[in-house]
C-alpha cells in the first residue's frame, strides 16, 4: 500500500468533522474542536481547531481562524489561518487575509490586505475543478 500524499481538504479532515448543511443559519460564535465543513450561513466570530471548508454557497459574517482552509464562498470580515489556504475562484472576502502559505484561483474576490506569514510567495492558479 502505498502512502499517497493527500492534496484535498477532504482527505485530511479524518473523522467526524462538524457539518454545518446548506440553509442552516447560526447566529453567535462557533467554536470547533476539528475540522468544519460550513455550507450555510454564520453570523459570528470562529474558531476552528482544524481545517475549514466553506463551500461556494456558503457565507460567514464575522471573523474567522483556522488551522487551515479551503474558501468557496464568501467572508465577510478577517480570516486568518495557521497553516496553507486556499481561495477558491467563487470565493469573495471582504476583509483581511492572513495564512502561513495562500493560494488563490484566477476569478476569486478579495478586498482587503492579503499577508503571508512565512514570506513565500503567494500561489496564483487556474482553477481545474468542477462544481
Amino acid at each position: 500500500m502505498t502512502d499517497a500524499p493527500k492534496r484535498r481538504l477532504l482527505d485530511h479532515l479524518g473523522a467526524g468533522p462538524s457539518y454545518v448543511a446548506a440553509g442552516c443559519r447560526i447566529t453567535g460564535d462557533v467554536e470547533t474542536p476539528g475540522a468544519l465543513v460550513m455550507c450555510g450561513q454564520v453570523r459570528g466570530d470562529g474558531d476552528v481547531k482544524g481545517p475549514l471548508s466553506l463551500a461556494a454557497d456558503a457565507r460567514w459574517d464575522g471573523e474567522v481562524h483556522a488551522r487551515s482552509g479551503v474558501i468557496a464562498g464568501t467572508i465577510n470580515g478577517a480570516i486568518r489561518v495557521d497553516e496553507k489556504i486556499e481561495i477558491r475562484a467563487s470565493a469573495v472576502i471582504r476583509g483581511r487575509v492572513s495564512a502561513r502559505s495562500i493560494a488563490i484561483a484566477k476569478g476569486a474576490v478579495i478586498e482587503g490586505e492579503v499577508t503571508v506569514t512565512s514570506g513565500e510567495p503567494i500561489i496564483n492558479f487556474e482553477e481545474k475543478r468542477k462544481r
